[in-house]
């Protein structure tokens, strides 16, 4: 939205600077994009005299003028047909940037004479497109600048142009008197009242105007005044340079003043040739494949149910959004029909982007306008065309009615404290809003018409807060509302998922989101599948059952991956997984997998498969990190997905299982299209117990200042005794000392004969009260001796 200083001033009546204004108008939620100021870009350029001007030896229309300047008498070569002795002119002197030609003045040779500066054209200076000859000024003095000169004699012509953004709920600041109430409500001024003298109609139109019945909603209300005997032409030069400071291009008197009045008042208008117009005007909605020649010379085809104004010729213009060149207005126009109507913001926006069409009226509409303005904007704009091109006009024409959009809320002062945290007197608050053009009654406060992005009570309070500047805001802190620290909010199940999801990141994992749903293959090969859990409705067949396991998603996931050339990876999913179709037959899980190598190989070393170490190291690390306890057993029998004789279950008992690690059976990776070693594990969170005792604080730390000592064994046994059957007959052959027990090597073959390992363990023995002496060493090596030897029926290794 572009405006000048002036056409400012032509509602707002105000001393302010264009920098105060910019300020302010950003300040007020109107964010300035661009101050243009035309006294800078011409501020080196400066007034001359014309001495004398001789014919150039060398060039026929070439003159060589003496001119007096601010430096004293200068020679400049000019070609203006115009150039002549005794005309005042203006002067770029050498080192002057003249913007029209884009070039910094210089001293030069013209035909081998010398020439210091340039006599300008409007053009050159960017003042308009004219460019007949060199600028001739009535008066001047010698060395003052331009800008003052104009400022005194065509203020116009030095206007700064002031370039805001609108936001899409302020379609009232779309116009320039909507700025200025704004800026008069904020006090940097005062508000010029909106007055009108209607032109009293001189006969009765034979033009009538109708809208269909399924229109009604897209078209409430369209009005219209016939105007006999008016002279078209060229528009004064105040409306055509104020167009012009804005970007558009002066068409004809007519045009313009619709033109003119979208940017003024934000009123759309549009004006038809009456006597190209056959028959009477409908408003209706289009069948689909009506076309039009529009004022951008392009065609468009309708669309079924967008709206169009038809004569009986046909379709004569696309409502609120472009007219048709059949009716359009030239320079011959005698009588014009001028229409002011309301359309819905929906279907004008619809219209618009269907046919692709971008206009200022459909820009206006389409963010909303003042419908109670719809007959006053047309009374304005014929009190205009009449008062400049002459003619009379008919009664008025309307077709509908004008919308009611009446609607009044609550002002609370005390909820601009609340809400905004400003504290504003309630008379300062309803002098603000009555500036705005609210009108209050009581404590309610009714909307003005032109101002539809007002929906509440609240948007009174932001309306006050804006006015008084958001930049006086100052930060206060709230009260608190409850004494001591607040409970938390999330659950221990939520509090253990995000400690497992931070430690298996930590832990280099990358953690996915599968769908809960599988296919019928995958379920069944991770213990589901049955009927139970099969989907009545599923969106796909690759997922028709609830997922059992969290396995088959990450399994698919790492199988998609590998197809792609990613062989190594950690995946990881905090979820559920579904034995039954019921409520309560889930159960959370926090599934692992590895797959392919530990590391890239480098000069450092080799890599190496994963194994179920890596596995049971990881489900370790997130059980410590969920608070499991860190005494358990290792046992098997865990289900049929698992290598059968390379995986364990992490248990409090046989019955009380926290975790299962280990290999994935070979058939199971062989069905999931994996390649390469696969490891992974499950974590049941909700089998962890509970601390009987909460607190915030760490424990107490448990240290002792006694050497520790660590023994080593090796045992033969039977090939079919578990390690595990080992360790744990160690750790119970002194409970009090015995602190860790860990198998560091196993031997088959050799002289041990068939049928037997020898497995070797370090013992490790922590004293608390006294250091140990060869004699309890002793002790405790012997009822680990006896220990192991009762458990597995193996002897110590000599």
């Amino acid at each position: 939205m572009k405006f000048t200083l002036s056409w400012l001033k032509h509602h707002l009546e105000t001393d302010a600077s264009v920098d105060l204004i910019a300020e302010t108008l950003t300040d007020l939620g109107l964010e300035v994009e661009g101050v243009e100021n035309p006294a800078e870009r011409l501020a080196d350029f400066t007034i001359g005299y014309v001495e004398s001007a001789e014919k150039h030896p060398d060039a026929d229309k070439l003159r060589v003028c003496q001119v007096q300047t601010k430096d004293g008498l200068t020679q400049i070569i000019c070609g203006a047909p115009n150039a002549r002795a005794g005309i005042t002119v203006v002067i770029a002197s050498p080192g002057t940037y003249v913007p029209g030609i884009d070039t910094t003045i210089g001293v030069g040779k013209i035909r081998g004479i010398e020439s210091h500066g340039m006599m300008c054209s409007e053009r050159e200076m960017e003042l308009s497109e004219e460019h007949d000859g060199i600028i001739e000024l009535p008066s001047g003095t010698v060395g003052q600048t331009f800008t003052d000169w104009l400022a005194q004699n065509q203020p116009e012509k030095v206007d700064p142009v002031i370039e805001i953004a609108i936001t899409p709920n302020r379609p009232d600041a779309l116009g320039v008197y909507g700025i200025a109430r704004d800026l008069a409500a904020r006090g940097l001024g005062t508000l010029k009242p909106l007055t009108i003298d209607p032109v009293p109609a001189s006969f009765t139109a034979d033009l009538s105007v109708s809208i269909d019945d399924d229109t009604h909603d897209g078209c409430p209300v369209f009005c219209g005044r016939l105007i006999r005997g008016v002279k078209n032409g060229p528009s004064p030069a105040w409306l055509q340079t104020q167009l012009r400071a804005i970007g558009l291009r002066p068409i004809s008197f007519l045009v313009d003043v619709t033109n003119w009045f979208t940017y003024d008042l934000n009123r759309p208008l549009h004006v038809f040739d009456a006597d190209k117009v056959q028959g009477d005007l409908r408003v209706h909605r289009a069948k689909g494949g009506e076309t039009i020649l529009a004022l951008d010379d392009k065609t468009y085809t309708l669309q079924a149910g967008q709206i169009a104004i038809s004569d009986d010729h046909g379709v004569a213009s696309i409502a609120g959004i472009m007219g048709g060149d059949a009716t359009g207005c030239t320079d011959e126009t005698v009588n014009v029909f001028v229409e002011s109507a309301y359309w819905d913001p929906i279907q004008i926006a619809y219209t618009g982007r269907a046919l692709k069409i971008n206009s200022d009226a459909r820009y206006r509409f389409e963010r909303g306008i003042d419908p109670a303005f719809t007959p006053e904007g047309l009374e304005h704009a014929v009190r205009m065309i009449v008062d400049h091109a002459g003619g009379e006009a008919s009664e008025l024409i309307i077709a509908g009615a004008v919308p009611d959009t009446s609607r009044a809320y609550r002002l609370d002062a005390q909820r601009l404290i609340s809400l905004v945290g400003m504290d504003i007197p309630e008379s300062t608050q309803r002098q603000t809003l009555t500036a705005l053009g609210f009108r209050l009654e009581g404590d309610m406060a009714h909307v003005p018409s032109w101002r539809p992005d007002v929906q509440g009570d609240a948007d009174l309070v932001e309306e006050v807060a804006r006015i008084a500047s958001l930049t006086k805001l100052q930060g206060k802190p709230m009260p608190r509302m409850d004494a001591g620290v607040p409970k938390p909010i999330l659950t221990a199940g939520q509090q253990r998922q995000q400690s497992a999801r931070r430690t298996m990141a930590a832990l280099g994992y990358n953690e996915c989101v599968t769908y809960s749903f599988v296919d019928a293959q995958a379920a069944t090969l991770f213990g589901g599948g049955d009927d139970a859990t099969m989907l009545e409705n599923p969106i796909s067949s690759e997922l028709s059952h609830m997922r059992p396991n969290l396995l088959p998603g990450l399994l698919r996931a790492a199988a998609r991956n590998q197809a792609r050339g990613f062989m190594d990876m950690a995946l990881f999913e905090v979820g559920a997984g579904f034995h039954g179709g019921e409520p309560g037959e889930q159960h959370n899980l926090i599934t692992g997998v590895l797959i392919g190598k530990t590391a890239s190989k480098d000069v450092h070393g080799t890599s190496r498969a994963v194994d179920l170490y890596d596995a049971k190291a990881d489900a370790e690390s997130v059980l410590a990190a969920i608070g499991a306890p860190a005494k358990v057993q290792i046992l098997r029998g865990a289900a049929d997905w698992w290598h059968p004789g390379r995986h364990g279950m992490i248990c409090l008992g046989p019955k009380k299982v926290l975790a299962v690690f280990g290999e994935l059976h070979p058939k199971v990776l062989r069905e999931m299209d994996i390649k390469g070693p696969a490891v992974g594990f499950t974590i049941w969170p909700d089998e962890v117990p509970v601390p009987k005792s909460k607190t915030n604080t760490r424990p107490a730390l448990v240290a002792t200042d006694l050497q520790a000592v660590e023994r080593d064994f090796a045992f033969v046994v039977g090939a079919d005794v578990e390690a595990l059957t080992l360790v744990n007959a160690a750790l119970g052959a002194d409970k009090a000392l015995i602190t860790d027990v860990r198998v560091f090597d196993q031997f088959i073959g050799g002289n041990l004969g068939e049928g037997k390992k020898s497995l070797a363990v370090t013992v490790r023995l922590q004293p608390t009260t006294t250091t140990l002496k060869d004699a309890d060493i002793e002790a405790v090596s012997a009822k680990i001796v006896d220990k192991v030897t009762k458990a597995t029926g193996g002897i110590l290794r000599g």
